[in-house]
């Protein structure tokens, strides 16, 4: 009987007989390309220049365009240069790049600097001299968007980093004869440092100086920022406090649900932080909204002051863990998903019977060890009522916290479901 062929058939035949020449290419290929890699001690020959092409000058630096020399060996095409306080800096590029990225340069000045290739047995070729123009600097453009903010207590930094490179911001200031010092390393575009829990009256000044370097030496040279005063506020007591009952609107907004598993809702203004020892938070369930089918966030906290304030800031403090089960100073669930990373705030203008937003706000993950986590967590997380110009709210009775997002997915989670305390401060309006 004849035997069919079909392309199935030869198609398998073909891969049959393909795949071992496959794998024996790919291996001939592995073994060319790890050898260039290979170190030949007796190797003395060094490889061609690298080609010079064009120039893109850079904020405190510049992007050389090059091509790199024909030779089987050449691992790199490297740049240097000394700096003004005779630091030699080195930068690098694999032979299969076009372009090499030189940082670090102090100001606008034409300069020269020294290209050449380097091959796998660590031979230099000739030097390639490249004449540079820079942009400014790194650290006076960022010293160009530096800001002292006078708020309630406390003074804050902000500053802009476009370039994204790592700058230190020294902030010197000085109040009743003391000298102070902090320091602040970032590589974020947008920055925002607070100088906290100042012990001084609204009539105390404050002498603010700033000096930005960054991490080749270059520096701005300490900048004064003038004089500033804070701003006084007080602890609104929580005695009066009272909140609705779930689902029970005012002003068209419904009160959160948070009594799930060990959580209660009261537990939010008895001023006791949860942490390793109690359980002592709010949970949502994930279904905080309402309690019902309405789903987790947005939820909103709904506070009676019992009395009319003036606002200004908040301090809020994360569910830690369950009692029990967590050792003490360790982070638990600080800065977690089960945590609201990002709030916004209101306040209740009884005429027009409608909420009025302040501001919003997203709890920034502190860059520490655990133990210093449980510190950070222990101490809560303030904000202003009004971050951008400190000030106080109109006068109110009725606070609303609402509660965005978590701190998973980059602040979109929706399983925030927890909140240990909420602290508020302002003054008490005139009648």
């Amino acid at each position: 009987m004849r035997k069919e062929i079909t392309t199935t058939h030869i198609g398998h035949r073909i891969s049959y007989y393909l795949a071992p020449l496959m794998l024996l290419l790919m291996l001939l290929v592995a073994c060319s390309e790890d050898k260039r890699f290979e170190i030949y001690s007796d190797d003395k020959v060094p490889p061609g220049v690298p080609t010079y092409d064009s120039l893109k000058a850079l904020y405190g630096g510049v992007r050389i365009y090059f091509r790199a020399p024909a030779d089987a060996d050449v691992l790199s095409v490297n740049a240097e240069y000394v700096s003004a306080a005779g630091k030699l800096y080195t930068f690098s590029a694999s032979y299969f790049s076009d372009s090499l990225d030189v940082l670090g340069l102090g100001s606008t000045d034409p300069q020269v600097i020294t290209m050449y290739a380097l091959d796998r047995a660590g031979n230099r070729s000739a030097n390639v001299p490249v004449e540079v123009v820079p942009l400014e600097p790194v650290v006076q453009r960022v010293e160009k968007t530096v800001k002292v903010v006078a708020g309630f207590s406390s003074f804050y930094v902000d500053w802009y980093n476009e370039i994204l490179q790592t700058v230190n911001v020294y902030v010197n200031f000085n109040y009743r004869s003391e000298e102070h010092l902090l320091i602040y390393t970032s590589l974020d575009s947008l920055n925002r440092e607070f100088v906290s829990d100042l012990d001084l009256g609204p009539e105390e000044p404050i002498k603010v100086s700033v000096r930005i370097e960054d991490r080749y030496g270059n520096t701005t040279g300490n900048i004064d920022k003038g004089t500033i005063y804070l701003l006084s506020d007080e602890l609104i007591p929580k005695t009066a406090w009272t909140i609705p009952d779930t689902n029970d609107s005012i002003a068209g907004v419904p009160m959160c649900y948070g009594n799930a598993k060990e959580g209660r809702v009261r537990y939010i203004f008895d001023d006791v932080i949860d942490s390793y020892k109690l359980a002592n938070y709010m949970h949502t369930d994930s279904k905080g909204r309402t309690g019902g089918a309405g789903g987790n966030v947005p939820w909103n906290f709904l506070i009676d002051l019992g009395d009319y304030y003036e606002l200004s800031r908040i301090i809020t403090h994360q569910r830690h863990g369950t009692a029990g089960d967590l050792n003490p100073m360790a982070r638990g669930q600080y800065y977690g998903s089960e945590n609201v990373g990002r709030y916004a705030l209101y306040y209740l203008d009884e005429e027009l019977g409608e909420w009025v937003w302040m501001s919003e706000h997203k709890i920034p993950v502190p860059n520490v060890n655990d133990m210093d986590m449980f510190r950070y967590g222990q101490a809560g997380d303030m904000a202003y009522m009004f971050p951008d110009a400190p000030k106080f709210s109109p006068k109110t009775r009725w606070f609303r916290y609402e509660a965005l997002n978590s701190f998973s997915e980059n602040y979109t989670g929706t399983g925030c479901n927890c909140l240990s305390e909420i602290t508020l401060y302002g003054k008490k309006a005139n009648p």
